[in-house]
């Protein structure tokens, strides 16, 4: 792949084989940052994990005391009281087999993130292999699968981020944005690794993390000495 001169100008600040701490790291992400808009910061951590096995899969959510930067859509799909809550809690959009409906036969994905009673499940499922591969099937794990309606809609737009590891054992999630604080992007880093750290399956076995890396949209990877900081 051929790079821009901006892209290679960056490469020069991070130094090759380092280590940098987290503050460094967050530092030198927003540093490394040159596009013209404001690029998200990311962090991808490396696990010890195979997904295959039940016992083994790391997934869940986390409100990231800072926010992510981003306005998130919520659809939620409810009826009764549930809906009226979702509605009070200031959802997108909100509605039962009537959205359903809508995405089977327009294929309309203008939304997010979808939360949705346990009741309405069994109909959701019918358009499982729609949303499954978006990523946007609710989940009782990540707490879109709920009777609160309106507590998880809050949440979401306070900042609720989703985690979950992948085939690799990697777990990519949202930080916030380049034009963040440092301060701001570390409370996010620590909240989100420190749920990691507690969402360890019991049946691994060695390190449990393997790399940390920090990137924006545009930047290079930083490579973190995570074991500076691992038990913080």
């Amino acid at each position: 792949m051929k790079r821009g001169k901006n892209y290679i100008a960056t490469l020069t600040k991070v130094e090759k084989g380092k280590l940098y701490s987290k503050e460094e790291g967050l530092a030198l992400v927003k540093e490394t940052a040159r596009a013209k808009f404001d690029e998200t910061v990311e962090l991808v951590v490396h696990l010890n994990v195979d997904t295959k096995k039940a016992d083994q899969q790391v997934r869940g959510a986390v409100v990231l005391p800072k926010g992510t930067g981003k306005v998130q859509k919520v659809l939620v799909i409810a009826k009764g009281d549930a809906q009226a809550a979702a509605k009070e809690a200031g959802a997108d959009y909100v509605g039962d087999m009537d959205m359903i409906e809508k995405i089977e036969k327009e294929q309309w994905f203008d939304f997010d993130v979808m939360i949705a009673t346990p009741d309405m499940m069994p109909a959701l499922g019918k358009i499982g292999k729609i949303l499954g591969p978006k990523g946007l099937m609710p989940n009782p794990k990540t707490g879109t699968v709920t009777t609160d309606t309106k507590k998880a809609v809050e949440e979401v737009k306070k900042g609720k981020v989703e985690y979950r590891a992948d085939d690799y054992g990697n777990v990519a999630v949202i930080l916030g944005k380049v034009s963040f604080d440092v301060n701001d992007l570390m409370a996010n880093f620590n909240a989100i690794y420190n749920v990691l750290l507690k969402a360890k399956p019991s049946t691994v076995k060695g390190d449990y993390v393997k790399n940390v890396t920090l990137s924006s949209t545009m930047g290079p990877g930083i490579k973190l000495d995570h074991k500076s900081f691992d038990n913080q």
